[in-house]
């Protein structure tokens, strides 16, 4: 079935203008004529239409997000199909997807990306009481509307308790660049590997680039399962880089394991005013090898690493002027 502006699904959902084009439809803005609202409506494309997986993801996609109901998840209306096209009637979010802020602005304030990450908890909170993991939390899923309130889209790789898996054995699901380390291993998903995508967008908002990147997918998706965590720049506030340091922990048991024990730690964070100047280290965090002399302190012998304070490290050997030569005794001098 051709699609193209005026075109009508359902009989009653006229299309008008083509909002986004993604790997497995299309999403344009439509108007709901019984109901006189605006709409999204996703139609699948047609080659993916004839593929039983997709068609499959696309069913997914209805039923688990067709059941949440909550602000922080796009609402889906409806789903049908005519003609052999699959179609899904969603709420229409004006606003633009957290992947072009991005682009647009390379990274956010720390304030506002908080009030991003609370949002998309919430949402993900309900998603999971209801049990279904969404798989895919991404920049381009994120809704970001007026008042950066948060929309979360596109369930199409979601997956509730009570559905079996539509892959293989050990295949992965999901974007790479966002992908948990388990999910990468071919093990299940469970709340906290969206809870790691989360961290992965907190790290690219403060930082400007993804932590992982690499000419292919499996190779980003390896880095995620072997690879450390790039440092955060000392700018980030301490709260906010130790939250982000624990979401993106490679064993999920100690990332925050639950939406709502996340949202906690987010509600209680404490940011670094806008300018504030960077807190110099203290005594505690100074390097022990960056000593070079000894008014910077000495090492001390047979304990690699420690470090003497300056006010006891021993001072440069200078003999005085009537002080016999060192390894000679005072009855030899003068004999």
């Amino acid at each position: 079935m051709s699609i193209s502006s005026g075109t009508t699904l359902g009989g009653r959902y006229v299309l008008t203008s083509l909002l986004a084009v993604g790997g497995m439809g299309e999403v344009w803005r439509g108007t709901d004529s019984e109901l006189d609202r605006p709409v999204a409506v996703k139609v699948l494309k047609e080659g993916a239409a004839a593929n039983e997986t997709f068609l499959k993801r696309f069913r997914n996609e209805a039923k688990n997000a067709a059941g949440l109901a909550h602000e922080n998840i796009a609402q889906v209306f409806d789903y049908g199909d005519q003609e052999g096209t699959a179609y899904l009637v969603m709420e229409l979010v004006e606003g633009e997807p957290l992947s072009t802020v991005i682009e647009r602005e390379r990274t956010l304030a720390e304030d506002r990306l908080v009030r991003i990450m609370v949002g998309t908890t919430r949402g993900l909170s309900a998603a999971h009481d209801a049990g279904v993991m969404h798989r895919d939390i991404k920049p381009g899923n994120l809704l970001i509307a007026e008042g950066d309130v948060v929309r979360i889209t596109d369930f199409g790789v979601s997956r509730s308790m009570d559905q079996t898996t539509l892959t293989q054995t050990g295949m992965v699901m999901g974007t790479a660049q966002y992908l948990a380390p388990e999910l990468a291993l071919g093990k299940p998903a469970t709340p906290a590997s969206d809870l790691y995508a989360l961290g992965i967008i907190a790290y690219e908002s403060v930082v400007g680039k993804r932590p992982f990147t690499a000419a292919t997918a499996v190779d980003i998706a390896i880095a995620h399962v072997n690879e450390p965590v790039p440092a955060l720049p000392q700018t980030v506030s301490p709260d906010l880089a130790r939250l982000i340091e624990d979401l993106l922990e490679k064993n999920p048991r100690k990332r925050p394991r639950t939406a709502p024990a996340l949202l906690e730690r987010l509600t209680s964070l404490r940011l670094r005013e806008p300018g504030a100047p960077l807190t110099p280290p203290t005594a505690a965090t100074v390097d022990p090898t960056s000593a070079s002399s000894p008014s910077e302190g000495t090492r001390t012998r047979g304990r690699p690493g420690r470090t003497m304070p300056p006010s006891i490290a021993p001072k440069e050997y200078r003999p005085r002027p009537d002080a016999p030569p060192r390894g000679r005794s005072a009855r030899s001098v003068g004999q």
